[in-house]
């Protein structure tokens, strides 16, 4: 594939400084170049007080700030490289990550939930002596409330994220609860990502699913990053086209970038 290809952004992207991935920024970087991206998004992980005390995702920010600064100009003229983050939110601990918010500078900051209930989703045990309705509704409503009293974010990473772990059996969409939380974020100038990690993991689309974009369409929502969720190189804006022509179908009409906090718009047809 060559430079200016189809691919443009790819705005979830892991390294070395998260917990869970061993990639060189510079090996991401450079295949980011060899596929034509034309701009990318570090968001390194920050989960406090994750449940499994096997992973510690924190990193040194100081560190990470001045390694991002050396790529960007290692790079200059290449590719943009954008310093963001990724926070794993759950209730308890909003105050801890409106003072990271308020003291750091970041491009871009995804909110997600990886943890509810202080129980990781990850390992299984947030599901365990719960239905599959009862651990959805249990996730949304706390997610829900991170949002009513957080905003120190840009965009809800992979906000369907529990369907990964636990398909849901019902007819129940949980498509009030949702709706309710596009609308806080979107009033609020914030927006949803589509990660096209769920391909990876056995899911037919990427997260959130075509009917919780289409619900975020038909609440007013437009701002909207596109992301691999990508701890390797190699999936890099994996599935990137199709789910462009995903957006594209819904009746999206722009892609998302950001640049020190403010939202750059990217006609979808012209990406």
């Amino acid at each position: 594939m060559t430079k200016g290809a189809f691919y443009m952004f790819d705005y979830h992207i892991h390294s070395d400084f998260s917990a869970d991935c061993e990639t060189k920024m510079e090996t991401t970087i450079e295949k980011a170049i060899e596929i034509g991206l034309e701009e990318i998004c570090f968001t390194e992980h920050i989960d406090y007080e994750y449940p499994d005390k096997d992973w510690i995702f924190e990193f040194d920010l100081n560190a990470y700030t001045k390694k991002v600064k050396e790529m960007q100009e290692k790079y200059k003229g290449n590719i943009r490289i954008k310093k963001g983050v990724e926070i794993g939110v759950q209730s308890y601990l909003l105050e801890r990550y409106e003072t990271l918010v308020n003291r750091e500078t970041f491009d871009f900051i995804i909110c997600s939930m990886h943890s509810t209930e202080k129980k990781d989703l990850h390992s299984g045990a947030f599901f365990r002596g719960k239905s599959a309705k009862e651990a959805y509704q249990t996730y949304y409503e706390e997610l829900l409330d991170c949002v009513k009293r957080f905003k120190g974010f840009h965009v809800l990473g992979h906000i369907d994220l529990v369907k990964r772990y636990l398909k849901e059996d019902s007819n129940h969409h949980f498509h009030d609860i949702i709706r309710e939380i596009f609308n806080e974020i979107i009033p609020a100038g914030k927006g949803i990502e589509l990660n096209t990690s769920g391909y990876r993991y056995g899911l037919e689309k990427g997260m959130p699913s075509p009917d919780i974009l289409r619900l975020y369409k038909e609440c007013g929502g437009e701002v909207l990053t596109l992301g691999s969720d990508s701890h390797v190189e190699t999936t890099l804006a994996y599935r990137f086209k199709e789910s462009l022509e995903l957006l594209r179908s819904i009746g999206f009409k722009y892609v998302t970038t950001f640049d020190k906090g403010n939202a750059v718009f990217h006609s979808i047809d012209k990406v």
